[in-house]
């Protein structure tokens, strides 16, 4: 299938909702729409990661391998998992005779430790391979300043550090170093790195799947357990909304520019003042294919450490049905009105779980 411009695929974090990045990539696969470039935070950067640096005829094995060590139990498995971790993923750190109050260090501030994933990603990604063909942005906040990060593969060698550090989702996950500088799971600052996209330059077309796993619209929660969970869907579904409206905006009025300096006399279209406004001014469109994985009639506020086979399975199979009904759709293949740079498309409605 023909795509109007560069594909690229946008990963949102979230845990072991981070399944449902599979069945996106699967339905991608299938139609031969392989990411040129890859964009993830969190878990969104993991899957990410064994994406960009694996060749395309590996690259699924590989993910459902990833998923596939991490199932669990249906049986008390979000109890287990508090517990005893996530083989492969994390596992519990000792308890510190002094308490949350012992003065450890970033680097050892956590509830679990992470070095069982060091282990999983080295084996199962290629580092040596990342960013080779398919380019890869990763998002972390640093610490000390509390700033989002973008480690991009374009301009600089992407490490085990880099993908670590975006998972690394305090207080479970103690912060990771990179060239000396303690980072934390972009999440904590921004979840859905979509605007990478729309800051690029040069600006090229694009046909953009953004595959996004937390409700940004619910119901009214009704106790205390729900409320937690209704404002942690709030806090990571990250103001996706709000940062395609403003780039809407942004890419008419860049639309509006060029249509206004092409009206100018060719004279005045050469001027420096003139040539230096008309930058300004863009050409390209984007196309935002968004997918939204659905909420599961058995999800509670520890949905994201749900690594029961199950809800993997679930996630997986969702987000696999809905990227083939989006691809089948392509609704990109529609004219559109030539001042609207930034095209938005969605489901229009759920067929089934």
């Amino acid at each position: 299938m023909a795509a109007p411009g560069q594909i690229v695929l946008v990963l949102q974090g979230g845990g072991a909702l981070g399944a449902y990045h599979g069945g996106v990539y699967q339905a991608m696969h299938e139609a031969g729409l392989e990411p040129q470039w890859v964009i993830g935070t969190s878990i969104g950067a993991i899957n990410g990661a064994i994406i960009a640096a694996n060749a395309p005829q590996e690259r699924l094995p590989r993910l459902r391998e990833f998923w596939k060590r991490f199932e669990q139990g249906n049986a008390f498995a979000n109890f287990s998992t508090l517990l005893y971790g996530i083989p492969g993923f994390f596992a519990p750190r000792l308890p510190n005779p002094g308490g949350l109050a012992a003065p450890v260090g970033v680097d050892y501030a956590s509830y679990y430790s992470t070095a069982p994933l060091r282990d999983t990603l080295a084996e199962l990604v290629d580092f040596e391979r990342l960013g080779e063909h398919t380019r890869l942005t990763i998002g972390a906040v640093k610490v000390s300043k509390g700033e989002m990060r973008y480690f991009d593969s374009r301009h600089m060698e992407l490490a085990l550090e880099h993908v670590m550090a975006s998972g690394a989702l305090p207080p479970a996950f103690a912060a990771v170093r990179i060239h000396g500088e303690a980072y934390w799971d972009g999440g904590v600052y921004s979840n859905t790195p979509l605007e990478v996209v729309f800051d690029d330059e040069p600006r090229r077309d694009s046909l953009i799947f953004a595959a996004n796993v937390w409700q940004p619209t619910g119901h009214e929660p009704q106790s205390i357990w729900q409320v937690l969970g209704r404002q942690k869907d709030i806090q990571y579904a990250s103001r996706a909304d709000s940062h395609i409206a403003r780039q809407k905006q942004i890419h008419h009025m860049r639309r509006i520019i060029r249509e206004l300096v092409k009206s100018l006399p060719p004279e005045k279209q050469e001027t420096p003042e003139c040539r230096e406004l008309a930058a300004w001014g863009c050409h390209t469109t984007m196309h935002v294919a968004r997918l939204l994985a659905p909420a599961l009639a058995s999800e509670d506020y520890w949905k994201d450490i749900d690594f029961s086979a199950a809800g993997i399975r679930a996630r997986w199979e969702a987000g696999l049905a809905d990227t083939r009904r989006m691809i089948e759709r392509a609704p990109w293949q529609a004219p559109v009105d030539p001042l609207q740079g930034v095209v938005l498309h969605e489901l229009s409605a759920r067929t089934g779980g």
